[in-house]
């Protein structure tokens, strides 16, 4: 009885270690590449926020270098990250009794492609968006805009890191 304790115990162990060499604490599964880049995504939007491309990009790049140990390059990245921020719209979601808005509704929309030039079929291009809700009687400038952008993109980049690296 105590043989097959002792063999539980190595099995369950060799289990562990096993399978910390697939996954990670993110949940990125085994990545072949070695750097990536994510080149400047561009503001195609109807309605124009000065910034917020500059904003996306660094926030892509920040999730990534934070998540994994893939090292940031200016080109010649084994995993590439691109697009353009499609959207960025105002929109009233609920009035108030003498017909003004009551609630208001920021949504932005990105394209994003994604290459891995060490498996192609991890290849996609796909649209994400998100948004922020605010009261009716603000405005969204200063720290709400700040953290209204933040917000936004902390969704929009952990499911672009998820559909590209997690696979999830």
């Amino acid at each position: 009885m105590n043989i097959l304790k002792k063999l539980a115990l190595v099995f369950v162990i060799i289990a562990t270690f096993n399978s910390c060499s697939v996954y990670n604490f993110t949940g990125t599964g085994k990545i072949d590449a070695k750097t990536f880049q994510v080149n400047y995504f561009q503001n195609s939007a109807e309605l124009i926020e000065p910034g917020i491309e500059r904003t996306f990009t660094q926030a892509l790049q920040n999730l990534i270098q934070n998540q994994t140990n893939l090292s940031l390059t200016n080109s010649g990245g084994d995993l590439i990250y691109e697009g353009e921020i499609t959207d960025y719209r105002i929109s009233p979601m609920a009035a108030t009794a003498d017909q003004r808005a009551g609630q208001n509704r920021l949504t932005i929309s990105v394209n994003v492609r994604f290459v891995n030039t060490k498996k192609e079929d991890d290849n996609f291009e796909k649209r994400y968006s998100f948004f922020y809700d605010f009261p009716g009687t603000e405005q969204l400038v200063g720290g709400r805009l700040t953290t209204a952008i933040e917000e936004i993109y902390a969704r929009i980049t952990q499911d672009v890191f998820n559909d590209s690296l997690a696979k999830w």
